[in-house]
């Protein structure tokens, strides 16, 4: 703004004195300049053995790994069904995870960090969007 300001007020200088100013070639101003995403530095460790508690009355184990820049790596078992996350990752006080599991499906999970420092969200089947349960973790983090 302060450059837009000084621009202007030489522009009207040098016009009066006869001589005109174009902005430059390529000039950007701020309302113009590229904006880029920045990633959160993770805001908790989801790593350890952990329940999901399923409002289906799904409750898989997780045993989690986290490693420095926030993704997860790990596996997960309910009932006779074993499963691997695929993807994963913690971003600021959000958590998101992949699980493939032995049966077929495929869990998506989304989640945050609440101020009792319990992980909540929502889960559906990739496979089957329409399967689709809420989620807590009893454990703090």
């Amino acid at each position: 703004m302060r450059t837009k300001l000084a621009a202007a007020g030489l522009t009207l200088l040098l016009g009066v004195g006869g001589l005109a100013l174009a902005p430059a070639a390529g000039a950007t101003t701020m309302a113009s300049a590229p904006r880029t995403a920045v990633a959160t530095a993770p805001g908790f460790d989801a790593g350890g053995t952990w329940q999901l508690v399923q409002s289906n009355d799904a409750t898989p184990t997780l045993n989690v790994t986290q490693d420095g820049s926030g993704r997860l790596f790990g596996t997960a078992s309910y009932s006779n069904v074993v499963g691997t996350i695929e993807t994963g990752s913690v971003d600021g006080s959000s958590i998101s995870f992949t699980i493939g599991w032995s049966n077929g499906a495929r869990g998506r999970y989304t989640g945050s960090l609440g101020v009792d420092r319990r992980l909540s969200g929502t889960t559906f089947d990739l496979n089957n969007p329409g399967s689709q349960a809420t989620w807590f973790t009893p454990r703090t983090f």
